[in-house]
């Protein structure tokens, strides 16, 4: 399960070898690992797998988030790569995340990608690109360092999320200041994704999107009992289907996407009947599962996830994938650029929105590229459900998520009380 180490060996061992964990440990109710004399004590006479099963963990998602966070502190160790002559101060920053189940073949050819110009580039590049599964908030952080100086931010950004994007607090208070600029030099998207019913290219040429993650849902056909085939979004919000869905409230970038697509096709009364409809909550990994009872607890009978892990689903059990006729929810993959440096920045944009990252993100991760040339491989009724610039631009996105998130809350604990 990890080639840093095995579920057999103690938590000290762990630790000791990779103390980056230990947050994490902490983080989920191992507070005492904290404590050096805890963790030598302790820490020698546990064993992982026993730990985790005595705190009810996810055995596989606990050990998928130290893999991650070993690896990208393995990354972290030589961030800056020097491209330039001896000497050189100036820097190129690159942070963000990526989707978890490519970041691993992105990272390799992203370094490749490093290493073939360090001949040329005359300036050092450091980056910070993990796996979307650790979150934004350090990211966050550093930009509410910045306190509103957009030379104290980094020069690209590379992420699903909204909230990061356009919240006014963070990225969004940039928008209207000329400080970023769509770099990627493309007049038309993939036609998947740039069309008469779809278009992805932001009219002010400030963001850019190198590709999406598409959130449909999985049906389960043992739960659903004698109730309809669900075959839209339209029709999980009926009254059938209230206090039986699974919504990917772990995975906060898709979830705010899912939330904020509800608003504007369904409005407020969406948000509403989708509150009602939540059963539970799983990581998108949890979910291709999520047909089996555990402890007692209710089985859903519709489950939201990305595209990539419906896909994944065993054909032997009851999950049945289905692509909403109202579109697949997207949640972009936003690449957004300084100007200020875009000579520099150009080279990076013109990788990530090259066909070898699109193939990438296309074909092995089941989230669709936006390069015109690359095949994604959809079938013509395989249609997206898209928020619209319209819709982003005049509406100020990070206050609105705060408020369709309370009235599906609302929602939510008036049915689960």
């Amino acid at each position: 399960m990890s080639k840093y180490f095995n579920v057999t060996d103690t938590i000290y061992h762990i630790t000791n070898h990779f103390p980056e964990t230990i947050d994490l440990f902490a983080a989920n109710g191992f507070e005492n690992l904290k404590n050096q004399a805890m963790r030598e004590t302790l820490g020698k006479s546990i064993r992982l797998g026993t730990a985790l099963t005595m705190k009810k963990i996810n055995q596989e998602l606990f050990i998928e988030k130290l893999n991650d966070l070993i690896e990208q502190n393995k990354s972290n160790e030589s961030k800056a790569h020097t491209q330039a002559a001896s000497g050189s101060k100036e820097a190129i920053r690159v942070e963000g995340v990526l989707p978890c189940p490519v970041r691993l073949p992105l990272m390799e050819k992203f370094e490749s990608f490093l290493e073939s110009k360090k001949d040329t580039f005359d300036f050092e590049t450091e980056y910070h690109l993990k796996s979307a599964n650790l979150g934004l908030d350090d990211i966050k952080e550093r930009i509410l360092s910045a306190n509103g100086n957009p030379d104290l931010i980094s020069d690209l950004y590379l992420s699903a999320g909204f909230d990061l994007f356009f919240d006014q607090e963070l990225i969004g208070q940039y928008q209207d200041l000329g400080v970023f600029e769509d770099l990627s030099g493309l007049e038309k998207l993939n036609s998947d994704l740039d069309n008469e019913a779809i278009s992805l290219k932001d009219p002010k040429k400030q963001y850019a999107i190198i590709g999406i993650v598409p959130a449909v849902f999985m049906v389960n056909s043992n739960a659903l009992g004698d109730r309809p085939f669900p075959e839209s979004w339209e029709d999980l919000m009926k009254p059938e289907f209230e206090n039986s869905i699974n919504l990917p409230m772990k995975d906060l970038d898709l979830f705010n996407a899912f939330l904020l697509h509800i608003h504007r096709f369904y409005g407020e009364e969406g948000v509403h009947k989708m509150g009602k409809a939540l059963l539970q909550s799983m990581h998108p990994a949890q979910m291709v599962k999520s047909h089996a009872a555990k402890n007692g607890n209710p089985v859903p009978a519709i489950t939201v996830a990305p595209y990539f892990f419906a896909s994944m689903a065993d054909e032997k059990s009851p999950m049945r994938a289905v692509w909403p006729k109202d579109g697949a929810i997207i949640s972009p993959i936003f690449l957004l650029a300084k100007s200020k440096n875009k000579e520099k920045v150009k080279p990076f944009v013109d990788f990530l929105y090259s066909k070898e990252i699109g193939d990438v993100l296309s074909s092995n991760g089941k989230f669709p590229s936006t390069n015109p040339v690359v095949d994604n491989r959809l079938s013509p009724d395989q249609k997206f459900m898209w928020l619209g610039w319209d819709y982003i631009h005049s509406n100020d996105i990070g206050e609105l998520i705060k408020t369709i998130e309370e009235q599906f809350f609302n929602a939510a604990k008036k049915e689960l009380s």
